[in-house]
């Protein structure tokens, strides 16, 4: 920011503002002219004037009651003789609120009729055929006869000191109201709803204050339409390439733009609307009106607690509190502009990078968060229309290489301009059309169209602009796990298995033509890049890795990810075939597959053994179903008879075997807890 207006700023004043335009806005001793424009790409605009007075002055403005809020909220004066006095803005007051305290509400506007029989009692002087004077007593209606057909007339009949006289309303000059005082409520009225009528604007006026002729500034932010980057790109011999940028804009202000200077912002600034214009009441608590009366003794229903609780007397305290807090913020603001925090938007532009001759450019400069292009030469559009302006035209270091991106084609590359930004300042984003230059006609030949996103000063970017079908890409991808090691301890078993993920990429270029390719493999979470090694370049969810493609050759590239897991688990709840696994695993050292080995023997024994019982609890349920038929088969034959003793017989001999095999199905589960705790126990001993 230039140094003169340091001064100027901690002097400014934040008041109240205009929309899009102020519309023929003039001063006392000046008119005020649009002197400077920046337009960002946070959607607002910095619409700032002159105008040149001497001693006190009045600024008056029509604002656009759309853009108020805006317009309260960052309105700046800059005014390095003089000050700011006041400014005045009508309040945002609704059409009902201008009637409340009045005798008629608006429809009685609507008609003479109307007014008079809302202020029936009122006195009024009547001139006509017959001049009379008296209050209002009624106004009726009568139909008559006219030549083209039948008419409604009105009768106006008045108290009069002289008794009850009557006009017809039709047939008055004048009806006047006695009144002053009422007569400028009605005026009041009518200018309220002819202001109604234009309710989107506002009238602002701002007092400045001094006694030697100056120069006034007045500035604010409002919102605006977006700027649009469009950018050409000339290939050429392969070392470098032409970039031109353009702008579009568009004026969208309500007033043509006549020579201004014209800026061009480039970031994503913080921006945000307050409710500024809008009326906020405090809520009040209400309380009883202390009325006496009848003494009527109450019924005691016991002692009891307070009604409100601490918690909820220190929570409506808080509430008002926080009122308070947000009024003082609201009116903090009206610093803002005080310390010059609008310098690095509305500063100076620092001195330009070289410029392409053929074409007009603007001087860039890097701020914290964003770029200011300053338009070279003034800058004339009319109130509704669009141009394009330009930004750079530089030669800039460009390698054209093969992006190979998996997601966009499978196959195929795409053709794509490695893009260097060293003109000393950020590019916003936008969109590129490339062109090739033509053997043939000597001109340029279109070739696709890419995005270019937001480039630092410094920093490259690849544009990407069509599909090298020329060009095959093919691809096998395999996996394996494998264990890095183990660790026995306390009956736990601890394993380091990686994963490992490999892809084989071949490349085929064309006939006469040798290719740099650039591979964008995913990058996984947790995942390392084991091959190829080197530095790799990458982005947020790629890696990139270069290949070197002779002409009509084919080259390959194997790419290897691994990813390190740990488990853990206790050695007795796994299974034989775990065990196995890890015993015939020559990734296992020596000592631990032998120990694998014993384990699997051992859990095989108390395998062997819960079989046993399995099959011993078979056998038992098998007779004990049989039981069950012989009882039925009993009950329904004759006792005493044969075949009753016969299935008597039966039954005690199967009593006799589920004897011997719960005594079997006990002895193997004695053996099964010998075998088991032979297992826990050489478990328990290792450490490896």
């Amino acid at each position: 920011m230039s140094s003169h207006l340091v001064p100027a700023l901690r002097r400014a004043a934040i008041a109240a503002v205009l929309a899009a335009a102020p519309v023929a806005a003039k001063a006392d001793d000046g008119s005020l002219e649009l002197r400077r424009v920046v337009l960002s790409t946070g959607g607002v605009a910095y619409m700032e004037y002159e105008a040149t007075v001497d001693g006190d002055a009045s600024l008056s403005f029509d604002v656009g009651l759309d853009q108020v809020d805006d317009v309260l909220k960052s309105f700046i004066v800059l005014d390095d003789e003089g000050g700011v006095g006041t400014v005045t803005l009508p309040g945002r007051q609704r059409l009902d609120e201008t009637f409340r305290d009045l005798p008629f509400d608006a429809a009685a506007l609507s008609s003479t009729v109307s007014l008079l029989r809302a202020l029936t009692g009122e006195e009024v002087a009547v001139e006509g055929d017959v001049d009379i004077s008296g209050r209002i007593l009624s106004v009726t209606d009568e139909t008559v006869q006219g030549e083209d057909g039948a008419i409604v007339r009105h009768r106006l009949a008045l108290a009069t000191d002289g008794g009850i006289r009557q006009a017809i309303v039709e047939d008055t000059t004048s009806i006047r109201f006695t009144d002053a005082a009422l007569q400028r409520q009605i005026d009041g009225a009518l200018v309220a709803l002819a202001t109604h009528r234009i309710a989107d604007r506002r009238t602002l006026t701002l007092q400045t204050t001094g006694e030697a002729e100056r120069t006034v500034r007045l500035g604010y932010v409002v919102a605006a339409p977006l700027w649009k980057t469009t950018y050409r790109l000339a290939l050429g011999d392969g070392a470098t390439a032409l970039l031109q940028g353009w702008a579009t804009v568009e004026n969208m202000s309500g007033q043509d733009w006549n020579d201004v200077e014209l800026t061009l912002v480039s970031g994503n600034p913080v921006t945000f609307r307050q409710a500024l214009y809008e009326s906020y009441w405090v809520e009040r608590p209400w309380v009883p009106v202390d009325v006496a009366g009848r003494v009527v003794p109450m019924v005691d229903g016991g002692a009891m607690d307070d009604v409100l609780t601490k918690a909820q007397e220190d929570a409506f305290y808080r509430s008002q509190d926080e009122a308070q807090e947000m009024l003082a913020e609201d009116a903090s603001r009206q610093t803002i502009f005080e310390t010059g925090g609008v310098g690095a938007l509305f500063a100076e532009a620092a001195p330009a990078p070289t410029q392409m001759a053929a074409m007009g450019g603007a001087t860039s400069e890097d701020a914290a968060t964003q770029v200011a292009f300053r338009i070279a030469d003034p800058v004339s559009v009319s109130a509704g229309e669009s141009l394009s302006v330009p930004l750079i035209s530089r030669a800039m270091p460009a390698e054209i290489v093969a992006l190979y991106q998996p997601a966009t084609d499978t196959r195929h590359p795409l053709a794509a301009v490695r893009l260097t930004n060293d003109s000393g300042a950020g590019l916003p984003p936008g969109v590129v059309t490339i062109y090739q230059p033509s053997a043939a006609s000597g001109g340029a030949t279109f070739v696709g169209d890419a995005r270019l996103g937001a480039m630092p000063a410094g920093d490259d970017r690849l544009v990407a602009f069509a599909l090298d079908q020329r060009t095959l890409v093919d691809r096998e991808d395999k996996a394996d796990q494998t264990v890095a090691r183990v660790t026995i301890d306390r009956g736990v078993l601890s394993t380091t298995l990686v994963e490992r993920q490999s892809t084989l990429y071949a490349v085929k270029a064309p006939e006469g033509e040798a290719l740099q390719v650039l591979i964008e493999h995913p990058r996984m979470a947790g995942w390392e890049l084991v091959q190829p090694v080197g530095e790799i370049e990458k982005t947020d969810s790629d890696y990139r890795l270069p290949l070197s493609v002779p002409a009509g050759k084919t080259a390959t590239l194997e790419v290897v990810l691994e990813y390190q897991r740990l488990e853990s688990m206790r050695l007795v709840d796994m299974g034989r075939e775990q065990l196995l696994w890890y015993a015939q695993n020559g990734n296992v050292p020596q000592a631990a597959r032998d120990a694998f080995t014993r384990i699997a023997e051992l859990r095989s024994a108390v395998d062997q053994t819960d079989r046993a019982i399995d099959e011993a609890n078979r056998q038992r349920s098998v007779i004990l179903q049989e039981q069950e038929r012989l009882r039925d088969n009993l009950a329904s034959v004759p006792s005493g008879s044969d075949l009753a003793d016969r299935y008597l017989t039966k039954l005690a001999e199967q009593e006799d075997l589920i004897e011997q095999q719960l005594s079997r199905i006990d002895d193997l589960a004695a053996q099964r807890e010998q075998r088991q705790q032979a297992l826990r126990d050489y478990v328990a001993g290792l450490k490896i």
